[in-house]
């Protein structure tokens, strides 16, 4: 059963890019409820469908009245290395995988959560809240799928001196299927699921279907992280019978990249990138070149291999 707002709370919707969050919006905004702002958090390593929906999506809010803004994680000291702002960077300068690739959710944390409480602790509509004694109310796309019922039985329950955590496609009763359903009849098109081309959730048809340039950052990833794995294999952890346990194996099984550019990749990019991270350190911060250089080098580099 739906819950109603306080008059005077805060309502912050947090906009995954993806098929739940989105039609949570459109339905709450159709039912006359209050939307003080959205927040979508940046990665930095969504798919390309995700980043094509962000514009079509925000022109609908900006057509119903409602503020929105992306918000990113900002690194605050870099010590020996160039500056990172994806989780791209963050893995390729650490050497190791996102934090679901051993069973954690510490990355959705970081770079999903974090960023918007940041932002929403310097707006002054929740500071004035906080100060007499209220939450703000914050929104989440769980729907009432299994699946997402899983997800939500790790925070049911949970309470926060500073948020309300509102989950209103499940007090709705709504599935995936019925908020596609509520996409399409807003006009628009159906995203995607929204995750980073990283994440261990990934199926084999959906690595299948990246583009080049996100096969071979992953190959990187991996050779890059290798040295430093013992008790996963990869990306995707372990083997099943359906997938190898690193995604590597599964583009080279497949034949997504060629066998040679796969073998190039592993033997000379990490070592490349390392001497790349051990110049740097030697230049200071503010004129120190970010990773994302190193990044556009290395897919350039590949490019003219692969043609």
């Amino acid at each position: 059963m739906e819950r109603n707002v306080a008059p005077s709370a805060p309502v912050v919707a947090a906009w995954g890019m993806g098929i739940d969050s989105t039609a949570m919006i459109i339905e709450w905004v159709a039912r006359g409820r209050p939307l003080s702002i959205v927040l979508t958090a940046d990665t930095g390593t969504e798919r390309e469908e995700t980043y094509a929906f962000l514009p079509i999506f925000q022109q609908w809010m900006d057509a119903h009245g409602i503020e929105h803004h992306v918000v990113r994680y900002t690194p605050r000291r870099f010590k020996h290395w160039p500056p990172y702002f994806t989780l791209l960077e963050n893995c390729l300068t650490n050497a190791t995988l996102p934090s679901i690739s051993f069973g954690r959710h510490s990355c959705s944390q970081k770079w999903k959560i974090q960023p918007q409480d940041r932002w929403v602790a310097d707006w002054e509509p929740a500071q004035t809240c906080w100060k007499r004694g209220g939450k703000v109310v914050k929104l989440i796309g769980y729907d009432a799928s299994p699946a997402d019922s899983r997800r939500y039985a790790h925070r049911e329950g949970h309470v926060c001196d500073r948020f309300d955590y509102r989950y209103p496609l499940r007090e709705w009763g709504w599935d995936r299927a019925r908020c596609a359903k509520r996409i399409r009849a807003a006009g628009l098109p159906v995203p995607i699921k929204s995750a980073c081309w990283l994440c261990a959730a990934q199926k084999v048809e959906e690595l299948s279907s990246l583009p080049r340039w996100c096969l071979r950052l992953i190959v990187l990833v991996e050779a890059r992280a290798a040295p430093r794995l013992h008790s996963i294999e990869g990306l995707w952890r372990s083997s099943t019978s359906t997938r190898p346990g690193s995604m590597t194996a599964d583009i080279r099984d497949q034949g997504l990249l060629d066998r040679r550019e796969v073998e190039v990749i592993i033997g000379g990019a990490p070592i490349d990138l390392v001497d790349f991270q051990q110049a740097a350190a030697a230049i200071p911060v503010d004129a120190r070149p970010a990773m994302r250089e190193w990044i556009e080098l290395f897919n350039a580099g590949v490019s003219r291999l692969a043609a």
